[in-house]
């Protein structure tokens, strides 16, 4: 039986944005693969390494510039085969917005199948069809921009299932979500290709990859490997670090733990595997370190008291985001704001930003009191800089030196506009060099990720709001920003995050904010807050996996303290342990 998708020897260069540029280099360099019907592929590889080009081709969304791919046999670059190729393969984007047309949802799952010219009557049974496997059907006649973005991504599914593809594409389908809707995603994933889809997932989550049959690993624009979960991660850290990769956290633990438990098996993946391989603690006896009380920070520089918020307030969309929440964050220290999608993370920071009015209760942030009509908010724009979740939703110019340099413009320094601008892009890791005369349109979405968060750093703010910093970014780019944003805090800056990463708040932050439903349910140091379990779950997260194998591993009788959050404090207790057991 032929293959579903063959690709032969596939180049694709993007057209330079004017007659004078350079030409850029190839995004795709001889790529040939072989898709077969009914497979689950993960693609994956730095950011800027092709996985959306790729991807891309193979749905005629791009033609190649050498090459061909073909699709049940159809050449892409027929353009009569178009329609009948994008009905075969359907693509489910990053940002699923980007694919919502209609006003009302269940007009916009029917979009494609209108233009496909089917009859009303299929249409309307597909359309009930998808939404039901979603579980959207009761929001059939809900605006798509009043749902939550999980919702939206259902939506954004069922349009693409509704035209019966018989693969399905997702590009960072995960990226923005929180773990509970990540979880859902990759569930659908594994019922769809146990329905008989062949699924082909990009992601830079170690721990979605291992879930998939085959791994497509690109590298500057060509595969570097292609094989199985267990192969690839086999590679050295280094190799993989070459790559933009790095193991999963299951199999940096296993390779700090087998320090002390050298017996442990070599091809462990996730965290419940090393647990079940975990034995029982037969040292000697002890207690792990125990907590010590939270207490509020010594000095604030943002206090909420009783914050709350309305959206569309007076008009039937009415919605409640805040609710009387009190909170304060530490002068010069990291502070994480977690919660599902839709708990009120992201209203909060625009609040502590300026760029929303408190509408009930008080705000002081830094020497600003957010409740005085008389307040210049650009004052607080420039004390507390936000980096927005999408980053091209502050982008105002088209080349990147001018994006960085537009923020310094309208808020004079001493120092040269340039050298601002050179030192953002340093600490974000852009060479200036490379990315200064690049078109915003033309980056990758880590890159544009980069370039907002060297925009806001370019104005020196005493503030750093960041929500979802590491969404989108490939695990070297997050472990690089992870790092600059240390440097930052180690000038003494404050640092507010909004995440669904939990291992970024256990590396940055020591305290936490758990928001649900817009109200404060868990507030404390973070590892008072990440040893309560059950009740992060209850609020749709999930502890970051070193926390979770230090809690298993607690269970089992080894005295694992609860500050014992990321795998490098991982790596820290197995080499004080090693250094007691060996000097007793």
């Amino acid at each position: 039986m032929p293959p579903l998708i063959q690709v032969n020897r596939l180049t694709y260069q993007y057209r330079s944005a004017g007659s004078d540029a350079q030409p850029a280099p190839p995004a795709l360099r001889d790529i040939s693969l072989s898709i077969e019907e009914g497979e689950m592929i993960a693609l994956v590889g730095a950011n800027g390494s092709g996985k959306t080009t790729l991807a891309r081709h193979l749905n005629a969304l791009l033609l190649p510039t050498q090459g061909e791919v073909r699709v049940a046999g159809m050449d892409t670059r027929d353009p009569r085969d178009h329609p009948a190729i994008r009905a075969m393969v359907g693509m489910v984007f990053q940002n699923p917005e980007d694919q919502i047309v209609a006003s009302v949802v269940e007009e916009d799952v029917a979009f494609g199948l209108q233009n496909l010219g089917m009859p009303a009557e299929e249409i309307r049974k597909r359309v009930q069809a998808a939404l039901e496997s979603l579980g959207m059907w009761e929001y059939r006649k809900q605006p798509p921009h009043m749902l939550s973005a999980g919702q939206v991504q259902r939506v954004a599914l069922a349009g693409v299932l509704a035209m019966s593809p018989r693969c399905l594409l997702f590009d960072e389908a995960t990226a923005m979500l929180d773990p509970a809707g990540k979880r859902a995603v990759m569930d659908w994933m594994h019922q769809l290709n146990r329905q008989g889809y062949t699924i082909l997932f990009i992601t830079h989550h170690m721990e979605e990859v291992v879930e998939a049959q085959r791994v497509l690993v690109m590298h500057k624009g060509s595969i570097v490997e292609d094989g199985s979960p267990a192969n690839v991660f086999r590679n050295s850290p280094q190799t993989l670090a070459n790559w933009g990769l790095e193991a999963p956290a299951a199999v940096q633990a296993a390779r700090h733990l087998r320090r002390l438990i050298p017996h442990l098996p070599p091809d462990i993946l996730t965290i419940e595997e090393l647990m079940r391989a975990i034995p029982a603690y037969e040292g000697g006896s002890g207690s792990p370190t125990p907590l010590l009380p939270s207490e509020a920070p010594a000095e604030s520089v943002i206090e909420a008291e009783r914050l709350g918020h309305r959206y569309a307030l007076g008009t039937p969309f009415e919605r409640r985001s805040l609710d009387h929440v009190s909170m304060q964050v530490g002068l010069g220290s990291g502070h994480a704001l977690l919660g599902a999608t839709g708990s009120g993370k992201s209203t909060l920071m625009q609040h502590f930003n300026g760029l929303i009015p408190p509408q009930e209760g008080r705000l002081r942030v830094g020497k600003y009191d957010l409740n005085d009509p008389r307040l210049d908010v650009r004052q607080v724009h420039r004390f507390a800089g936000l980096v927005f979740q999408n980053p091209e939703m502050q982008f105002f110019e088209q080349l990147v030196g001018d994006e960085i340099a537009f923020g310094p413009r309208n808020y004079p320094a001493e120092e040269p506009l340039r050298e601002r601008v050179r030192w953002a892009m340093a600490m974000v890791g852009l060479d200036f060099d490379t990315f200064k005369d690049r078109m915003t349109f033309s980056l990758s979405g880590g890159e544009r990720r980069k370039v907002a968060l060297a925009s806001t750093l370019a104005l020196k703010p005493q503030i750093l709001l960041l929500d979802e910093p590491t969404a989108g970014l490939d695990p070297l780019s997050r472990g690089e920003i992870l790092g600059r944003l240390r440097q930052f805090q180690q000038e003494g800056r404050t640092l507010v995050l909004s995440s669904h990463q939990m291992e970024d708040a256990a590396v940055l932050c020591d305290r936490i904010t758990i928001l649900q439903n817009g109200q404060v349910k868990l507030d404390g140091a973070n590892s008072t807050v990440f040893s309560q379990a059950r009740a992060v779950e209850d609020c749709g997260l999930a502890l970051p996996p070193a926390a979770q194998l230090a809690g298993g591993m607690r269970k089992k009788g080894w005295h694992v303290p609860p500050s014992v959050l990321s795998l490098d404090d991982l790596g820290r207790w197995v080499d004080d342990l090693m250094r007691k057991e060996s000097h007793p």
